[in-house]
């Protein structure tokens, strides 16, 4: 079995292409998606059609689905005696047999469990992959590979949105067997990755308890502004395009695959962006494009816009939120290479606070006028563009913000 004898990261370099630790991060990026694109594609449309859900409803299902977000700090006593490798296939695991068995258990309560449980896969996995990603990557490689590994995650989801488009009607398809197979397609890939893969050690031993650092609060800031943000695009903006427009199955997710295409094209260009322009630019670019984007969403409830409109706009949307792999390359340059495991679970634990109680109270904000919700999330985007403009122009330990000069080499070597 791989995962038994464990290989250095410097040795796994000899290893054949197909055992090196980069193919494990392009395996893992692909079976991922396989179950949780498909389960979001599917997910307005199940509740809406086959449970009755209004706003509200989405709203808690959202919340609760977040809760697991919230506690991926619990990864950090997790990975005490579990290898992060280890724990991230397990995650994922749990991810694909969660999404099996969503429409077995079509009410409330039941899609609600369903939901925990794959929420918990999908954010331990996160928490973890984005972890390794950043200790197996060098800082020179990691913009690049990383928008390279975005778009391998696309490539998977292309062929799920694929197959949902092209057979929803011609072959009839069921929710039941569309999430029985795309949870049985990333269970296989897991058991592959157990087998295939040695376990990789890093020469960096990750700290395993909670850390926050007070030269991190910028990164700790655009989090939890990133958090809220993407959870108002997430919840309502699917949401609206079923509810407000009355789109199908296979119009939805077709909307999702325009999205997807443009995205495998534009990610490894905005990976090289980010090396090219900085982090500091790149982050303002994406948060005054979305504001502009949510402004135009609450117009739609306004003045009536139509549904071309609204097409357009989801995939601006999506493509400006690619460029948030600048956050995590700003994080890199100025992390200890040890602090990476632990403030990756902080970090994602902050995003998530807004995100368990923001759809909660959003949702009935949303039975009341959709176009607040969206004017509520232009201004988060103007926050946070406030806050990119603290980033310097070259971020590095003891330079994190406009306002922190590198301090002495004694302290940097300390």
């Amino acid at each position: 079995m791989g995962m038994r004898n464990s290989v250095t990261l410097a040795d796994a370099k000899s290893l054949p292409i197909w055992r090196q630790p980069i193919a494990l991060l392009f395996v893992m990026t692909a079976a991922m998606p396989l179950s949780f694109s498909v389960w979001s594609a599917l997910l307005n449309n199940f509740t809406i059609e086959v449970i009755g859900f209004d706003g509200a409803d989405i709203g808690w299902l959202h919340g609760i689905r977040e809760i697991p977000g919230f506690l991926a700090v619990g990864v950090i006593a997790i990975i005490v005696f579990m290898h992060e490798q280890t724990l991230a296939l397990l995650s994922l695991f749990l991810l694909g047999v969660a999404t099996a068995v969503t429409a077995w258990f079509p009410s409330m309560a039941g899609i609600l469990t369903i939901t925990m449980l794959s929420s918990i896969g999908f954010h331990y996995y996160e928490t973890v992959n984005q972890s390794l990603q950043l200790q197996w990557l060098t800082k020179e490689e990691a913009p690049r590979k990383l928008g390279l590994l975005i778009g391998a995650g696309s490539g998977a989801t292309l062929i799920a949105y694929l197959f949902i488009v092209l057979g929803w009607k011609t072959l009839n398809l069921s929710y039941n067997f569309v999430y029985i197979l795309a949870g049985a397609a990333t269970v296989i890939l897991t058991l592959y990755c157990v087998f295939a893969f040695p376990r990789f050690t890093t020469p960096h031993p990750q700290i395993k308890k909670m850390i926050l650092r007070k030269r991190y609060w910028l990164y700790y800031a655009l989090q939890f502004m990133a958090g809220a943000r993407r959870q108002i695009f997430m919840v309502f903006a699917g949401f609206m395009m079923v509810e407000h427009f009355g789109l199908a199955v296979d119009q939805i997710t077709g909307l999702y695959l325009i999205n997807l295409m443009i995205n495998m094209f534009a990610a490894p260009l905005f990976g090289r962006a980010v090396g090219f322009f900085g982090e500091r630019k790149a982050l303002l670019f994406e948060y005054a494009g979305l504001m502009g984007v949510f402004l135009a969403y609450g117009g739609i409830y306004h003045f009536g816009w139509g549904v071309l409109l609204a097409a357009v706009l989801y995939v601006l949307d999506h493509l400006f939120f690619s460029l948030a792999l600048a956050m995590k390359t700003y994080f890199q340059k100025i992390a200890d290479p040890q602090d990476i495991a632990p403030t990756a679970a902080v970090a994602f634990t902050i995003n998530h606070i807004s995100a368990v109680f923001l759809p909660i109270l959003l949702g009935y904000i949303w039975l009341q006028s959709p176009a607040y919700v969206f004017f509520a999330a232009a201004g988060f985007s103007a926050l946070s563009f406030i806050l990119a403009l603290l980033i310097p122009r070259h971020p590095e330990k003891g330079r994190e913000t406009i306002f922190s000069g590198v301090r002495g080499h004694a302290e940097t070597a300390a």
